[in-house]
């Protein structure tokens, strides 16, 4: 698998083993090897003689014959991770697209049964009307759609470019489309979707936004991964990961203080007005896509992942919890 010193990939090297697997996991430097086992360790990794590493990256072809040799099953959950406005979009864009392709052709080069790609709700759910749709995994993001933005189009650009790399031959391909990604945190520097979770534990946010976020428990997401590599009818699919319907950010950080106490003391408990949101975005690049989402709470199916991957993930707010729990626990917070 590629990523594994990342949020997702952490989880995902964690279920494999667990399961009895051996994983190969690239990470950009070997020199980075001790502190990703120290972190999984701490998460709980029990059988890291089955756990080895290759280094490899994105931008260039140097050690993915030897990473993907004999491997039958390849996850690749490795991508530049920028929500919001970026300067330059290529930065995302293109190891994101590039990245992706590598890795295809070395897969197929290596004779891999089946690559299970990690896309994202991002790739189907921006750039459309703000109506009342259930979005599925027939939908994709509009690249030049309202609130669309340089990771939302990375996403959707390097998912398209998979499914055409598999129509022209190769090996299976299940592409994995999670919503935001919160749980247990496996380093003291959080990442993806946690770092919502971080924001309201250090008061780095004056007030509590109009705003929904669809939320899925890492774990379950890691579960997923493992499960689409054998189940037979992930093989060419889109499959949608969430669990319960969006929540508001004022229950996420409601969330936070009912479950930590003394260390979500500056979570804020006031409301930023609309139109106070609206203004400050006509000047801040980064309060943009906030303002084009202010009382949207996104819809989605994910009736494939329970039929195809008999999938039954936990509860939007223990995902949340579990997060914040461990940001106390890792000194990322004060206690």
């Amino acid at each position: 698998m590629t990523g594994g010193s990342g949020f997702i990939g952490g989880h995902v090297v964690l279920d494999a083993l667990a399961r009895g697997l051996r994983v190969r996991t690239t990470v950009r430097s070997l020199a980075r090897e001790e502190a990703v086992r120290a972190s999984l360790r701490r998460a709980g990794m029990t059988a890291d003689d089955r756990l080895e590493f290759v280094a490899a990256d994105l931008t260039g072809d140097d050690g993915w014959a030897e990473a993907l040799d004999g491997v039958r099953h390849v996850i690749h959950v490795a991508s530049p991770v920028m929500p919001g406005h970026v300067e330059n979009e290529d930065e995302i864009i293109v190891p994101a697209r590039e990245g992706t392709l590598r890795v295809l052709r070395a897969a197929r080069a290596a004779g891999a049964a089946r690559v299970v790609l990690t896309s994202a709700f991002h790739a189907v759910a921006w750039g459309h009307p703000h109506d009342g749709r259930v979005f599925t995994e027939a939908d994709w993001t509009v690249l030049d759609g309202p609130g669309t933005d340089a990771y939302g189009r990375s996403k959707t650009l390097a998912e398209r470019a998979a499914w055409d790399f598999a129509a022209d031959g190769g090996p299976e391909l299940t592409t994995l489309l999670p919503v935001a990604v919160i749980g247990p945190a496996l380093s003291g520097e959080p990442s993806g979707a946690n770092r919502i979770v971080e924001r309201l534990l250090t008061g780095a946010v004056p007030g509590l936004l109009d705003l929904y976020v669809p939320v899925v428990d890492v774990r379950d997401v890691a579960a997923a991964h493992v499960d689409a590599t054998t189940a037979p009818a992930a093989a060419g699919r889109r499959i949608l990961l969430g669990s319960d319907p969006a929540l508001p950010m004022a229950e996420i950080a409601a969330t936070l203080r009912a479950g930590l106490g003394r260390a979500a003391a500056r979570v804020p408990t006031e409301t930023v007005p609309d139109d106070a949101v609206r203004a400050g975005a006509a000047t801040n690049p980064a309060l943009r896509a906030a303002a084009q989402d202010l009382g949207y709470a996104r819809r989605f199916s994910t009736n494939a992942a329970r039929e195809i991957l008999g999938w039954a993930p936990r509860p939007s707010r223990d995902a949340v919890a579990a997060a914040g729990q461990s940001m106390v626990e890792g000194g990322i917070i004060p206690s």
